[in-house]
């Protein structure tokens, strides 16, 4: 049914709008390009999912949330170098007839994600 992603800025309780966004599918230590996003207003994809129904495939991936860059964008003073820059999230697709949503909540200092819906 498709893979989405959805990102909170838990410092200013707002989506993570503009945060930059990019999709690999891997296999074992390669990583290849699927897609590069900018999240909208909301912080999800403006072109809706990131697969739609019948497009993922069982197999592994990764999504890298630019956070360092979405923070300096935001204004937030961060060290150098920042505790979290690029915020890397393998994960894998066991039943491609599910679907995937893998949502991250985020601040300059921590991160969480889980298996959404």
């Amino acid at each position: 049914m498709g893979l989405s992603t959805h990102v909170l800025d838990t410092m200013h309780g707002t989506p993570a709008a503009g945060m930059q966004v990019v999709l690999y599918e891997t296999h074992g230590d390669v990583a290849t390009l699927v897609k590069r996003i900018t999240l909208n207003a909301d912080g999800r994809n403006p072109d809706g999912p990131l697969y739609g129904d019948g497009e993922l495939k069982a197999g592994t991936y990764r999504l890298s949330f630019d956070v360092g860059g979405y923070f300096r964008a935001r204004g937030v003073q961060l060290p150098e170098p920042p505790f979290l820059n690029q915020v890397q999230l393998d994960f894998g697709v066991a039943d491609p007839s599910q679907h995937y949503h893998v949502p991250l909540l985020v601040s300059p200092w921590s991160y969480s994600t889980y298996r959404g819906s």
